[in-house]
């Protein structure tokens, strides 16, 4: 909850945060309409598969195929799609003249709101996303389990390989680890009555199993030039803002596949600086979900909605979604002028 601090002398108008999903968010077709239908986000796309060079290619290529070569939830697809989808929306609402009061990103989204903010370039962030890729397709096989529950209900549950990997609101935590013994932790959940429900991860992130990854990528990011952020960010590593020294430190970066993350916590954070309209600013609405069960957005102080569907169809309804998010943004006097096309009565591109 936000601290006993009085309340400013007069209304102040509503600010935008952007939220940034991870790993998990990923569907098949992901933004593919809105690559096919609106030409400014599918110039950021492709810039962002041109840094990977003829990986990108593989990747892009993937994206758009009803029959992709390598699985969508496998880490060389998941983790490099769902950055660039998360930097390409959101570089597009910055491209629009909105100015965040923060960025907040989940996992990967880290990545991915870091460097909107500054503190990688592209083209590094792309070597980052490389190297975590390299490392944890060697990591021993694991997974990830959504648990209606508190991390503090997950105590009996846990052990040195299967841990609480991230904490996404009060009764919302994911436990992660190697297969067998998440696999046996599930077991002993449902067993109790616990609702339980495996997530679109093929690999134990967040936890101790991905530790031995995280240091292997170390040498390549302590060679970067690391930035204090330009753009107010909230660390879901951490819960409040990412500090000058944090964005420098190599260790930060390198070491978040193995570390908890804290999104619930970073939330009340982010929600405590005042009203906000949240945008989610990648696949799906997952972490809209989350923010709207959040009393400040519950009791309309504060707002979510998601730039892309819900699920993806890879048709004009991510168009159509984005322009209710545009029309939202004019209403609330974010935007000087609409900056998409308006779509054709019968929907298609």
């Amino acid at each position: 909850m936000c601290p006993n601090t009085p309340p400013p002398p007069g209304p102040a108008p509503r600010g935008v945060a952007l939220l940034f999903p991870g790993q998990g968010a990923q569907q098949p077709f992901m933004s593919a309409g809105l690559y096919r239908a609106h030409q400014p986000f599918r110039r950021l796309m492709d810039e962002a598969f041109e840094v990977w060079g003829a990986e990108g290619a593989a990747l892009r290529a993937d994206w758009l195929s009803d029959s992709p070569a390598v699985h969508l939830d496998g880490v060389r697809r998941a983790q490099p799609l769902l950055f660039a989808v998360d930097w390409a929306l959101g570089r597009m609402v910055l491209d629009w003249g909105v100015r965040p009061a923060a960025l907040l990103g989940h996992s990967v989204g880290e990545v991915a709101a870091a460097t909107l903010a500054g503190v990688f370039t592209l083209e590094e962030a792309a070597g980052v996303m490389a190297e975590r890729v390299a490392h944890i397709e060697s990591a021993p096989a694991g997974g990830m389990l959504a648990v209606h529950a508190s991390a503090a209900d997950m105590t009996p549950y846990l052990h040195a390989d299967v841990v609480v990997g991230a904490v996404n609101a009060p009764r919302q935590v994911i436990l992660a680890g190697s297969e067998a013994p998440l696999a046996a932790s599930e077991a002993r959940l449902r067993a109790a009555g616990f609702t339980c429900r495996r997530t679109r991860a093929l690999s134990p992130f967040h936890s101790p199993a991905l530790a031995p990854a995280a240091e292997a990528a170390l040498p390549a990011v302590a060679r970067l030039p690391l930035r204090a952020p330009r753009l107010p960010v909230v660390s879901a590593y951490t819960g409040g803002p990412l500090t000058p020294a944090e964005a420098a430190d190599p260790r930060f970066w390198a070491g978040q596949p193995a570390a908890p993350v804290l999104f619930g916590p970073a939330l009340d954070t982010l929600l405590c600086t005042g009203e906000l309209l949240l945008l989610e600013a990648g696949p799906g609405q997952g972490l809209t979900a989350l923010a709207k069960r959040h009393p400040a957005v519950g009791t309309g102080r504060s707002a979510a909605l998601g730039l892309l569907p819900a699920r993806a169809r890879g048709d004009a309804s991510d168009l159509h979604t984005l322009r209710k998010a545009v029309e939202r943004l004019l209403s609330e006097g974010k935007l000087a002028h609409d900056p998409l096309p308006l779509p054709s009565p019968a929907g298609a591109p």
